[in-house]
């Protein structure tokens, strides 16, 4: 599966689920039944695309340590739910579990599933500063642990439930080079007028398949993996933020507001015909099988699409790019840990987990570990990450940033209480690509519904 939506949108254990695996944990006791291996490791994973990755590293883990690591994925993710909920009560947890970070970890977390890696994870230091800390309760998380029926109630503030494997972000383009080539495209577009003269000049030489696909059956990635980034590449932090703001001068009916519409609808000619039907998946399928030449997701995209036959090697990607004369001209895109590894509290062998976490966490490991799974490590790699890990991966992390100059999906500091971005991107749509309003009533109609979020309705 391929969906990396906002954490918020996750599907997450049920309170009464989780009161069940507390006190199924309660029960098991370090060295219990699921520990019939002695020294060696069990391992569960939601990823497909990890297994073969993982099960390499292992190699080295088992020269260099004597203990080797079984490694088992479980699909789709609610399956891997169903089965942690199982395991729990039969006392069969494996002693790692690739998690989703700062979500299933707190959950898990909350049930007193997983071991507080606090004290254990001295090696932090190797991680890129901006996701090192990912998997820790911050006063974020912690406040939203206290909210009625949260799904980690139960965690603390600072315990850390999570150390990462794999980090990204949205807002990738991804393009077909042969294609590009083609149509007399020699370079990655870098201001958003190139990325829609690529756009117009594939689809010219490909009037058929030459279009652009995305998964608008999740509304949101049209406008946080789209449209979203070149807004605050347009109009700059403060006032990307006031577009969610009550204020007319700022907000969407504004004629910033309405300039960001403008942009953004320049698109429009260039969808696949159908792709506001499309799930995520279906919408990189259609560019994988050539249906599409452009795809737009995430660094998270590029495995799934190999996958789908794809050649890695006929990719081209590049981060959404901001307009001429943006106030960011030199967006980036700021990574968040997309999946962790967590250790179970009944592992017979917690210094062995503890070295395995340590072990994916080295360099030379995570590069590997990241070609042969095509996905990013949130190890830092220095300066030229293509020179480790090839020219598609190592432009997407050639793309990360921080601070101002970076678009960050994750903060969503500036949105009103009860913010609900399906129905504010569903009411996008009715702009692009369903063209039934025109700006300035795509507009409005954000708006309204913004309005009534700051309302309280």
């Amino acid at each position: 599966m391929n969906r990396y939506l906002r954490r918020t949108a996750r599907t997450c254990l049920s309170i009464a689920t989780i009161l069940a695996l507390a006190s199924a944990a309660t029960a098991c006791s370090p060295g219990g039944d699921d520990q019939a291996n002695g020294d060696n490791l069990t391992m569960w994973t939601f990823k497909q695309s990890h297994v073969a990755a993982l099960q390499k590293a292992a190699e080295t883990f088992k020269q260099k340590t004597g203990i080797g690591v079984t490694v088992e994925a479980i699909t789709p993710d609610d399956a891997f739910l169903a089965r942690v909920q199982a395991a729990a009560q039969t006392r069969s947890l494996p002693d790692v579990f690739e998690v989703h970070t700062n979500g299933d970890d707190f959950t898990f977390g909350a049930a007193g599933l997983l071991e507080d890696l606090t004290e254990e994870a001295t090696w932090t230091s190797r991680y890129l500063p901006s996701v090192a800390a990912e998997g820790t309760v911050t006063e974020r998380y912690y406040k939203q642990s206290q909210e009625k029926g949260a799904k980690s109630a139960g965690i603390k503030l600072n315990q850390r439930f999570s150390v990462p494997l794999t980090i990204g972000t949205f807002g990738i383009v991804y393009a077909n080079k042969e294609r590009l080539t083609a149509a007399g495209v020699t370079g990655s577009p870098k201001t958003w007028e190139e990325f829609v003269a690529a756009l117009a000049a594939v689809r010219k030489v490909r009037p058929d398949d030459g279009g652009m696909s995305i998964g608008f059956q999740a509304p949101t990635t049209g406008m946080e993996w789209l449209m979203q980034p070149m807004a605050y590449g347009k109009l700059g932090k403060e006032g990307f933020t006031g577009l969610f703001s009550k204020d007319p001068a700022k907000n969407w009916t504004s004629p910033s507001g309405r300039a960001v519409l403008e942009t953004y609808d320049q698109v429009t000619p260039y969808w696949m015909p159908g792709t506001q039907t499309l799930t995520i998946d279906d919408a990189d399928i259609a560019f994988a099988q050539g249906k599409s030449s452009f795809a737009i997701g995430g660094t998270f995209t590029l495995a799934f699409l190999v996958q789908n036959g794809m050649k890695a090697e006929n990719i081209v990607t590049f981060p959404v790019p901001s307009p001429s004369g943006g106030a960011v001209p030199d967006l980036s895109l700021a990574p968040f840990a997309l999946t962790g590894l967590s250790v179970s509290a009944t592992t017979g062998n917690k210094d062995g987990a503890v070295k395995w976490l340590d072990h994916l966490a080295q360099p030379e490991v995570a590069a590997q570990f990241a070609k042969d799974a095509l996905d990013v490590p949130p190890v830092d790699l220095g300066g030229d990450p293509t020179a480790t890990l090839g020219p598609v991966l190592g432009a997407m992390i050639g793309s990360f940033g921080s601070g101002a100059q970076a678009y960050n999906p994750g903060d969503t500091t500036h949105q009103p209480p009860s913010y609900d971005a399906a129905v504010v991107a569903r009411s996008l749509m009715e702009l692009t690509p369903l063209k039934k309003a025109d700006v300035p009533t795509a507009g409005a109609g954000l708006q309204k519904i913004i309005d009534g979020y700051w309302a309280g309705k």
